[in-house]
């Protein structure tokens, strides 16, 4: 598979291949606005009103912000890209009541929009079609990435790449602090050295908070609280930082947080070398 190979909007999804000794994955799941014509069909929002919630609930250009990492990386990392808008499905959700935010009708299946608004109804069966058909298929495959990355390196670092807005949304549950770089932990997967290598990374960026407005990174639940060999990190950009709010273009800040985010890569790397050696 090539530099640009995949599997294709079909499967919702891309996997650009990185090096064979490379440890990292950077996982990109909120940076499309795709939605199918028979998704679109079930939601209650007029064009006006879709287009302006898509605005605020993409992290725009985020695939680009991943892809300059990777092409700058001195050992290029694994890319898994969601093809599809979060509002499709949202992978990164629990897809089922251990999800907090359920509670705003933001499960892996929205049924809100991020101010309240109706998104589409609340049909457990049509809720079922979306996660059978685009969730888990989604969630198998990033699995069967970390599972082939396991045999081949024995460990693998997942970068989840997301970023979000200046201004709090009226559907944020979590932290109310908003640094220019976000990084979101996990108390079983994200290790000290990770942690603090996400903040020298990201120090010359105007500076990162810990787990606010966001907590949490994303773990195939296959992996998730079982196996320490998986470690990750969420990182989180303030739009203002890279682009024009709140999806326009971006500003010559993408390319100063990709050189930050390949910086990470590289201490990631470089970390798994010296535990080898």
């Amino acid at each position: 598979m090539g530099r640009h190979g995949g599997s294709g909007r079909a499967a919702g999804f891309r996997v650009v291949p990185g090096a064979a000794d490379s440890d990292v994955i950077l996982h990109v799941p909120h940076a499309a606005r795709l939605v199918p014509p028979e998704v679109r069909a079930k939601l209650l929002l007029d064009d006006a009103a879709l287009a302006a919630e898509l605005a605020r609930m993409t992290d725009a250009h985020t695939d680009l912000l991943a892809d300059l990492a990777a092409r700058t990386a001195r050992r290029t990392p694994w890319t898994f890209v969601n093809l599809l808008s979060r509002l499709v499905v949202d992978p990164e959700r629990f897809p089922d009541g251990r999800e907090s935010m359920r509670s705003v009708g933001m499960a892996a299946v929205y049924t809100r929009t991020s101010d309240g608004a109706v998104l589409r109804a609340d049909d457990p069966v049509e809720e079922a079609h979306l996660l059978d058909r685009w969730y888990h298929p989604y969630a198998r495959a990033v699995t069967d990435l970390v599972d082939a990355r396991l045999a081949v390196r024995g460990r693998v670092t997942v970068l989840d790449v997301h970023s979000y807005p200046s201004r709090r949304l009226p559907y944020e549950i979590g932290g109310t602090g908003r640094p220019p770089v976000c990084l979101g932990t996990d108390p079983v997967h994200t290790p000290d050295w990770l942690r603090e290598a996400g903040r020298a990374a990201f120090a010359g960026c105007g500076g990162t908070g810990l787990d606010t407005p966001f907590a949490g990174c994303y773990v195939p639940l296959r992996h998730y609280g079982r196996d320490r060999r998986v470690t990750a990190l969420m990182v989180e950009i303030r739009r203002d930082g890279y682009l024009v709010e709140p999806d326009g273009p971006p500003t010559d800040g993408l390319a100063v947080l990709a050189g930050a985010l390949a910086t990470l890569v590289d201490s990631v790397d470089a970390a798994a070398d010296d535990r080898t050696g």
